[in-house]
């Protein structure tokens, strides 16, 4: 099994498209598929959110501006859109020995870097998952995991309206102040250009951790 991801830009696509094709690819791997996967996409924009019985994190749903899918990811309700890179790793988690916690870690490195690339200093915040800035949440994660191989992923906001995040709790916490890579002092940033970076942060650090 090759320890490099091969990457995929596929633009601006709706929710279902770039679940279906996760899908697709994750039975390929079940199936015996060598190759891993990075796709790297917008969404239309939509608020999804996760397996979990309480939902209040999406407050009226009748009452949001956008479409909500409910997915088989971990988490509460969040926000995709345009100026937001979303990004998809179909991979065999034996790349992490199996280990969940470590896979995420390194997800959170993948966006760290990426945003000390611009000069922008992310963090962590202890037991709590995605990437923060100045206390601010930049990035969120979710995954899904079918026989050890990985779907769905991270989301980070690089440019563009965040006042869609308002009408909900994002990721159920109360008040939490969401931000770009823009907003942060990046200057001449897309979502396209990020996703190149990304692709080839991720293929550093597979590589540095083998």
């Amino acid at each position: 099994m090759s320890s490099l991801i091969t990457p995929r830009w596929l633009g601006r696509i709706p929710y279902a498209e770039g679940l279906s094709l996760q899908e697709s690819l994750v039975e390929g791997k079940i199936g015996g598929e060598s190759a891993n996967h990075l796709l790297l996409l917008e969404h239309e924009p939509v608020y999804t959110i996760g397996r979990t019985h309480d939902e209040s994190s999406l407050r009226e749903e009748t009452m949001l501006p956008h479409p909500v899918h409910r997915t088989n990811r971990g988490g509460q309700a969040t926000y995709h859109g345009p100026g937001q890179l979303v990004g998809y790793p179909v991979i065999d988690l034996a790349l992490f020995d199996r280990d969940l916690h470590s896979y995420l870690r390194f997800l959170e490195e993948v966006l760290i870097t990426l945003l000390e690339r611009h000069k922008v200093c992310g963090e962590r915040v202890e037991g709590k998952t995605g990437v923060w800035v100045s206390g601010k949440k930049i990035a969120s994660l979710g995954v899904g995991v079918r026989k050890w191989i990985s779907m769905h992923g991270f989301a980070i906001n690089i440019c563009g309206d965040l006042t869609p995040f308002q009408h909900i709790t994002p990721c159920g916490l109360p008040d939490v102040k969401m931000t770009s890579l823009e907003r942060e002092g990046a200057h001449g940033v897309t979502v396209e250009s990020c996703a190149a970076e990304v692709a080839e942060i991720f293929n550093e650090l597979i590589v540095s951790q083998a």
